[in-house]
């Protein structure tokens, strides 16, 4: 049987052979099979500059593309030129057009072939494919989306959550901080963690305080899950929106904390954190008081899983029914993705 087989059962369902998380070969598949198929965050949308390069998911996916900002809107476009392959904006910059430095080939802001020197004679040129290809752009809450391929609209993605970006005041919003955390575990070990409030009362003592475990509660949609905790006054304390596969929005009375995980190799990924605050009156209270401690929580938690699924012994585990749907559900995922 496959390793993908996942029973939609979660009475009878086994969770993913440990071979997922340490074999390269489904590493590496997971890149065109899940990763190009998805959606990716590309920050906060109140960026000035008509142009700015991005890399999707650098040391993976590894895409160059580029953000165009016009009075007509914003456009994703492939960072590269259609000529050679030369990169064609390093660094952010106002232009109205795009420029290769390296043969001269002039593209407009919606990524359409303007000229070329020397090329007069080419035959069944331009075509189409001189163009630089474009990317489809989603805004929500103030923040944009890309995907290279993606399998389903973005809005499919966000499946009935879309009314928790909904209640975010983007313009009373900042970027307050922004870090990267290494962690010695698969990018989908992080994931799963996250995904299931089952370990809340064993390892984070100071969140457990905070939040009513017994009334915690999971939704899952067709390519996400919304995990809601609440507090003793029957208050939300937070929301978890996960979109898969590496997606994670925090939703807490002070903003928003946003987290990329980042696939590096088999046993290890990066976890990037984007806190963006708009009442900074609570940001040291409730749920989302010490996330950094949470965080170093979360990675000894995870790491010491990577340890163990290694073993000779581990094969694959069971789900509980009533704490880890959202689990259950990424393992399908996967499966449905990979299978």
């Amino acid at each position: 049987m496959s390793i993908f087989a996942i029973d939609p059962d979660i009475r009878r369902a086994k969770t993913l052979s440990a071979e997922f998380y340490t074999d390269q070969k489904y590493f590496e598949l997971s890149k065109e099979r899940i990763f190009a198929r998805c959606w990716h965050f590309l920050g906060s949308d109140d960026r000035a500059d008509d142009l700015q390069p991005f890399t999707l998911l650098p040391g993976f996916l590894d895409e160059p593309i580029l953000i165009t900002t016009t009075v007509d809107g914003t456009r994703c476009l492939s960072n590269v030129c259609t000529h050679r392959g030369k990169i064609l904006v390093e660094q952010a910059c106002d232009a109205n057009l795009i420029r290769c430095d390296y043969h001269g080939r002039r593209f407009s802001l919606d990524g359409r072939l303007l000229s070329m020197p020397e090329f007069e004679g080419v035959e069944d040129f331009p075509a189409e494919s001189d163009n630089l290809f474009q990317l489809p752009v989603e805004r929500r809450g103030g923040f944009r989306f890309t995907s290279p391929d993606p399998i389903a609209a973005f809005a499919t993605f966000t499946g009935g959550t879309d009314l928790e970006f909904d209640t975010i005041d983007a313009g009373n919003l900042h970027l307050r901080s922004s870090r990267e955390y290494e962690v010695d575990a698969h990018w989908a070990l992080y994931c799963e963690n996250y995904l299931e409030g089952f370990h809340i009362p064993y390892v984070h003592q100071s969140l457990n305080a905070v939040v009513d475990y017994g009334s915690y509660s999971t939704e899952v949609f067709r390519y996400s899950s919304l995990q809601t905790a609440y507090d003793a006054n029957a208050s939300i304390a937070a929301r978890y929106l996960f979109i898969f596969p590496n997606l994670m929005f925090n939703f807490y009375p002070w903003g928003v904390s946003v987290n990329v995980v980042r696939p590096v190799r088999p046993d290890k990924s990066v976890v990037e954190f984007y806190t963006y605050v708009g009442d900074e009156t609570q940001v040291e209270t409730g749920a989302g008081a010490d996330l950094h401690l949470v965080e170093m929580e979360d990675e000894a938690v995870v790491e010491s899983v990577q340890k163990g699924v290694r073993s000779r012994f581990y094969s694959q585990g069971r789900y509980s029914p009533m704490r880890e749907q959202g689990t259950h559900h990424f393992h399908r995922l996967i499966a449905e993705f990979m299978g």
